[in-house]
């Protein structure tokens, strides 16, 4: 049966031309605002799961006529085209593992419309929230502290304690300011009355507060007049409530350094890092960022190491210290629970959590809150029996076919199982199973998630949903509910709603009846003058990425180049004397730019560029290591060092990263078979690149910040640049290129020098001419002099800042004011120019000694074991 046009009653068909199929029945329908009736005609499973059993149009939701009342004339294809291209411009992402079609990232999937919740259901939520962030902080300081929910048979020990996070290093714990989790997220589903229920709880590291802020904006700029004239709230006040409530915890306050610990670029949820650290003002920083030292959290920096007084966690407690949790992690701190017995850090959430998560809790909840609050529960929770109690399994056995079976304590190989889901013969299995491991399943009844309209090309199509709310302390022991929240929209026809199986979200807009809070996350202008903020630290694997994503750039920057000249100079009829063919032989094998075995251009030139041309992109999913060091691979690692810093990169310079590497993979696999065509394409293709690299080059010159990050950057650029300069020359030297024309100039344009060198030289071609800008110019960016030039200003610069010892390195240098044009323009024996020979060999030397320095002064901190009795 197709699903029937059902018109939005209300409305000027004229003005908004939408049909939508009703929520299946028995489900909420947040259109409509009342369940959909369950008819004799929806018996089968797929018209209860997709709705397209036949129901009598209704009157909308009165917050629903309000918000379609905005639309006017305007075109929901086209807000929807808007709101896609921004999340594509803005970098939203998602990671998906098992996804490997999709590649590591795929796009952030959001929804055009809005969840709408009223006032009067929004104030329910934000009672019952609230009582649920007290009662589960009680909770925590009752498990590892005085135990009475144990004592008293209100929790089962084996929920607790037979937990795998239950911590027992936590005991006795007491947090500073006597918050437990300054942060708590509930989900929450809307029931076929009406009401709304929890389903689940997430304590120790909830996703969402960045993801949901992203959602807003986006969403809210394609309805700007609905936004505001529906009074929707903002979401500013409750972050900037957390924020404020965590500097009144510590004893710095204001002045506290409060860091976010992600588990890296390739967790799931990584942009959301990113995103709310940049939006909080925190820094973001990995395990390896920080060290424990006389029990206390420090920061490295290229500073050194600077102290941590609270840390965000995005983190699974498992993974916190290898020294007393999970001795494999590589994702946290040694020694940071120790840090937390000593009362040293504050953290958002305390570690130890995990068996709050678990779903059998919800059925213990009631009692426990009476106990503990002396006041029943304001919001229900799903019905819930733990089979490891033995009436609960006797009771709940029968009800199989109409529950959902979940695991009771964490468990990777077990899903969510829907009993509606199973046949006869694998609901027996499920019973055999939860009978022979009882205490390891938790039953709960099945509830009909409501269904939220969403847009389509084919008009309004409802799906099931669940909301994510999140309890922020904005005191010692004081909650606020964030006024909006994370929707989680099941696939179309599903009942699940799950990012990791394919569902999307959805912005979540809160009505008010009363003033908007207008509060800004900028701090207010008062009119007095007062310190500006501190600027934020580079930590040392920041400094590293960054030395590394300098290196990167003009590395794939060079490989371009020499792989254009190399493909001009062999593709034509003549290719050249065979001093030029042997440079550039030597000068694509030294670069990788072709493999080892293939034989050189001497031999066959056809061989040897088809060879190149093959070489030039890895096949997609080719790991970095995989790959040859060839033009693609630079790209590749370009944007793996600017994902590890892709907080300190503007969206522009990262989506021109991500759109080089991207194009020009593509425009490689596009390449034609036929030998005649495929150089000219391939050419394009580096052209390409070559225009959007000096995009790149662009962005990092006048567009970043010119802190010590950016100076260690520019210092990884140089470097490059002196190694590959200094070769190639040295290389022409050898191979006796220079002597002839075509040589000489194929030099000169490595050098990307050719309109100067033809406009101050005219027809000069002689090597003293050459070596006066190609080593000596001082203002030409790609001579030798420059380079070392500049290599000595940023160190010195960045001694100011940093260690005295890059000052010895800048005096180390080769100093290239010494250098003299007739000494180095001297033929000497067999026209061999040994002083420009052990000059160049210099060049290479002190840029490989000065790499190995950095690294050891500033990424390592080898020399510096204890510099935390300094600070």
């Amino acid at each position: 049966m197709s699903a029937p046009d059902i018109p939005l009653p209300g409305l000027d068909p004229a003005v908004l031309p939408l049909r939508s199929a009703p929520a299946a029945p028995g489900h909420f329908d947040e259109l409509f605002g009342a369940a959909t009736p369950v008819t004799p005609d929806a018996t089968h499973a797929s018209q209860v799961a997709d709705g397209t059993a036949a129901q009598p149009a209704r009157r909308l939701n009165p917050v629903w006529a309000r918000f379609f009342a905005y639309l006017d004339k305007d075109d929901l294809a086209r807000r929807n085209d808007n709101l896609q291209r921004q999340l594509r411009d803005n970098g939203v992402t998602y990671n998906v593992y098992a996804d490997a079609s999709a590649g590591l990232q795929r796009p952030w999937a959001l929804d055009l419309l809005p969840l709408i919740v009223s006032p009067q259901d929004w104030a329910q939520i934000e009672a019952g929230v609230v009582q649920r962030a007290r009662l589960l902080d009680a909770m925590m300081a009752d498990l590892y502290g005085p135990r009475t929910l144990l004592q008293r048979a209100l929790l089962p020990a084996a929920l607790v304690q037979g937990h795998p996070g239950y911590l027992r290093p936590m005991l006795d714990v007491r947090p500073p300011g006597g918050t437990w989790l300054p942060i708590v997220a509930l989900d929450l589903a809307h029931g076929p009355d009406g009401r709304w229920s929890v389903v689940g709880q997430r304590t120790q590291a909830p996703s969402g507060l960045g993801y949901l802020l992203e959602n807003r904006i986006a969403v809210s700029r394609q309805f700007p007049h609905a936004f505001a004239g529906m009074k929707v709230q903002r979401l500013a006040a409750s972050y900037r409530a957390l924020m404020e409530g965590l500097q009144s915890r510590l004893p710095e306050g204001e002045n506290a350094r409060i860091a976010l610990l992600t588990p890296g670029p390739y967790n799931e949820t990584y942009f959301e890092h990113a995103y709310l650290a940049r939006y909080l003002g925190l820094t973001l920083v990995e395990g390896s960022d920080l060290t424990v030292r006389d029990q206390r959290l420090y920061l490295k920096t290229l500073q050194g190491l600077e102290p941590v007084h609270a840390l965000i966690k995005r983190l699974d407690d498992e993974w916190l210290d290898p020294l007393e949790l999970r001795a494999d992690s590589t994702l946290g701190v040694p020694g940071l629970l120790q840090v937390l017995r000593a009362g040293n850090l504050l953290m958002a959430n305390m570690p130890g959590s995990a068996p709050l998560e678990s779903s059998a809790l919800l059925g213990f909840l009631p009692a426990i809150s009476e106990h503990l609050l002396g006041e029943p529960l304001r919001l229900p929770s799903l019905a819930t029996w733990w089979c490891g109690e033995e009436a609960a399994l006797r009771e709940v056995l029968p009800l199989l076919p109409t529950s959902v079976i979940r695991p009771t304590y964490p468990n990777a190989r077990m899903d969510t199982v829907m009993g509606r889901s199973l046949d006869e013969r694998a609901l027996d299995e499920w019973a055999g199973r939860i009978a022979r491991h009882p205490e390891d399943y938790t039953v709960q009844a099945w509830l009909p998630l409501s269904q939220t309209p969403t847009w389509t090309p084919d008009g309004l199509v409802p799906r099931s949903a669940i909301l994510r709310v999140f309890a922020l302390a904005d005191g010692p022991q004081s909650w606020r509910v964030l006024p909006g929240g994370l929707v989680r929209l099941a696939p179309r026809g599903e009942l699940v709603a799950a990012m990791q199986r394919g569902g999307s979200s959805a912005d979540c807009w809160v009505l008010t009846d009363g003033p908007v809070d207008r509060t800004s996350m900028l701090h207010p202008a008062t009119g007095v003058p007062t310190q500006a903020q501190p600027k934020r630290p580079v930590t040392s694997r920041a400094a590293e990425n960054l030395f590394w994503l300098g290196r990167y750039t003009e590395r794939a920057e060079n490989s371009v180049r020499m792989a254009q000249l190399v493909l001009r100079q062999l593709s034509g009829d003549e290719p050249g004397a065979r001093p030029l063919v042997a440079w550039l032989s030597a000068l694509a094998r030294e670069n990788a730019l072709v493999l080892p075995d293939v034989p050189g251009a001497e031999q066959s030139p056809r061989v040897f560029t088809r060879s190149l041309i093959a070489a030039l992109a890895p096949a997609p999913g080719t790991p970095l290591a995989g790959q040859s060091y060839s033009v693609g691979f630079n790209l590749r690692a370009l944007k793996s060092a600017a994902a590890q810093v892709r907080e300190r990169l503007s969206q522009e310079h990262w989506n021109l990263i991500k759109r080089t590497e991207g194009d020009f993979a593509r425009d490689c696999a596009a390449l034609s078979g036929n030998a005649e065509y495929a150089t000219a394409e391939a050419l394009v293709a580096l052209q390409n690149a070559s225009e959007l690299l000096a995009a790149i080059t662009g962005a990092q010159t006048d567009r970043m910040v010119r802190d010590s990050g950016w100076r260690l950057l520019s210092i990884g650029r140089h470097i490059e640049r002196l190694v590959t300069l200094a070769r190639a020359l040295m290389l022409g030297l050898e191979q006796r290129s220079l002597q002839d024309i075509d040589g000489f100039e194929a030099m000169v344009a490595l050098f990307d020098s050719t309109i100067t060198f033809h406009a101050r030289y005219q027809q000069r071609r002689d090597m003293a001419a050459l070596l006066d800008l190609l080593v000596l110019d001082r203002d030409n960016p790609r001579s030798l002099a420059w380079v070392l030039h500049s290599l000595r200003a940023r160190l010195l610069r960045l001694a100011e800042n940093t260690s005295p010892a890059d000052t010895a390195l800048a005096l180390a240098l080769p100093q290239s004011e010494t250098w003299q044009l007739a000494a180095l323009a001297q033929p000497g024996s067999e026209r061999n120019f040994g002083a420009l020979h052990t000059l160049l060999a210099d060049c290479i030397a002190a840029a490989g000694t000065l790499s190995d320095e950095i690294t050891r002064l500033h990424f390592s901190h080898a020399d510096r074991p204890s510099q935390s009795l300094e600070i």
